[in-house]
């Protein structure tokens, strides 16, 4: 196996890998497979977690998340679908920040990695086993990256904004105790 060989396989083992999950986590928003709310449960967790409204929030990770992984596994508009598929984790990141970094105490490590992962994907590519290579790389165009990244970057500035605002607005006026 030649370096070209290997790199191509490992591409498709990442791609398969990050959108086998994303595309399944994407599912229990949309579907309610594999344990998840569906849109009506995971549109009221999102409006508790503060993305208004919550029943569009849900929709829209749900399709970045199952759209995105899908695309990604295929290696299909791999700039778009792992930019997609980042952004629906920064947004997962943004609530579990206060908790730290790591999982086990609550916190976006795990999305952190899906996104990274999803976003090393966008810019190296899906590589020589995929779609968009079968299909002569008609939507995994150079220039394609940076606007899908720059796309997702408005957007989910714009949505996780709104979000920490409202989740800031809630907690005016909440204070802790001061003894126990």
């Amino acid at each position: 196996m030649n370096c070209y060989d290997r790199r191509d396989l490992g591409l498709l083992l990442l791609r398969l890998g990050t959108g086998g999950v994303l595309a399944a986590h994407g599912a229990q928003k949309l579907l309610g497979w594999f344990g998840g709310g569906g849109i009506e449960g995971t549109g009221q967790a999102m409006e508790a977690m503060g993305y208004a409204p919550g029943r569009a929030s849900a929709t829209a990770a749900g399709l970045a998340e199952a759209g995105g992984g899908t695309l990604l596994a295929l290696g299909l508009a791999t700039p778009a679908a792992g930019a997609a598929a980042a952004g629906a984790m920064v947004g997962a990141a943004a609530v579990h920040a206060p908790n730290g970094f790591f999982a086990m105490a609550g916190g976006y490590e795990y999305a952190a990695s899906l996104g990274l992962t999803a976003a090393g994907l966008a810019v190296a590519g899906p590589g020589r086993l995929s779609l968009d290579h079968v299909l002569g790389h008609a939507v995994n165009r150079n220039w394609m990256v940076p606007a899908a990244f720059a796309a997702t970057a408005a957007a989910t500035a714009v949505v996780v904004g709104a979000r920490n605002k409202r989740v800031r607005k809630a907690a005016e006026g909440q204070q802790e105790p001061l003894f126990d």
